[in-house]
């Protein structure tokens, strides 16, 4: 900015200065006069003289206020446009720290998750070890999103994730749950056969706690309102494509125990079914 652009801005500034100035005395003679007329008005009374000298006061003073917006409109435009341009650059420059903090009240208005809960979102899943207002961090299950065993890494994802990204809580506050094992076979194989023996393994190592599994859905169905299903191992068939089968069972499990009893249904599973498919093969 030249020398020239300066001198100008000054000049503007001092020129409505004085305007205001000249404003203020204009309004202070005024009220002066005003109020030396009521107060030699003998037509009024004590009290109407100071109601009518408050209500002059303030008027002058509102005309005022008004004066000075209408003298310095131009400056207040310009600087409100300052201002909306900084608070636009700030919410740029905070945005992701401000969707954190959102993210964070969010966590804490909806409960949406606590330390010791098992959670997925974004690709990231694991056992919730700590959080704050910036960030989640996990204690990593895995590999991938089928196994169940504890990788020993610690995962932090910032709290921002919950705006943008579905989050899945596997133990949704109760000590048993419903899972699923998937196992593929050939459509030659006698899947008959690998599903009863797929279905025989589950409800073996389900028994010992199917009594107490049944008793924490019927809690859960009381507690929601909704009609809770039915613990019992159950298998469905799906035919991904052509010459594939998978037989999907559901089994409920003990919510630290999931992977435990997943591997043993599989291990039992394998050695009932292995040896005649693979005689059947021969």
């Amino acid at each position: 900015m030249t020398s020239g652009e300066w001198f100008s801005i000054d000049s503007a500034v001092a020129f409505d200065g004085v305007k205001s100035l000249i404003l203020l005395l204009v309004l202070l003679i005024t009220r002066t006069l005003i109020v030396r007329w009521l107060a030699n008005n003998p037509a009024l009374s004590m009290e109407s003289k100071r109601r009518w000298v408050v209500t002059t006061r303030n008027s002058v003073v509102l005309a005022f206020l008004i004066g000075l917006v209408i003298i310095w409109a131009h400056e207040l435009q310009a600087f409100a446009v300052s201002m909306v341009a900084l608070a636009v650059a700030l919410v740029l420059a905070t945005k992701e720290l401000i969707l954190c903090w959102s993210g964070a009240a969010l966590r804490v208005g909806g409960k949406v998750y606590t330390v010791g809960d098992r959670i997925q979102i974004a690709g990231y899943r694991g056992v919730v070890l700590d959080y704050d207002v910036f960030a989640t961090k996990l204690l990593e299950i895995g590999p991938g999103q089928s196994a169940h065993l504890y990788t020993g890494r610690v995962t932090v994802f910032p709290n921002s994730l919950l705006f943008t990204n579905p989050l899945v809580k596997e133990n949704p506050q109760q000590e048993y749950g419903l899972y699923t094992l998937t196992i593929p076979i050939k459509s030659e194989e006698d899947w008959q056969r690998a599903e009863r023996a797929l279905l025989e393994a589950a409800k073996h190592e389900c028994a010992p706690f199917m009594d107490e599994a049944v008793r924490q859905m019927k809690l859960l169905e009381r507690a929601n309102l909704l009609e809770a299903p039915s613990p019992e191992p159950r298998i469905t068939i799906q035919l991904p494509e052509s010459g594939k089968m998978h037989l999907v069972l559901r089994f409920p499990a003990p919510d630290r125990g999931r992977s435990r009893i997943e591997q043993a249904i599989l291990r039992r599973y394998l050695v009932q079914s292995t040896p005649p498919l693979y005689r059947a093969e021969q």
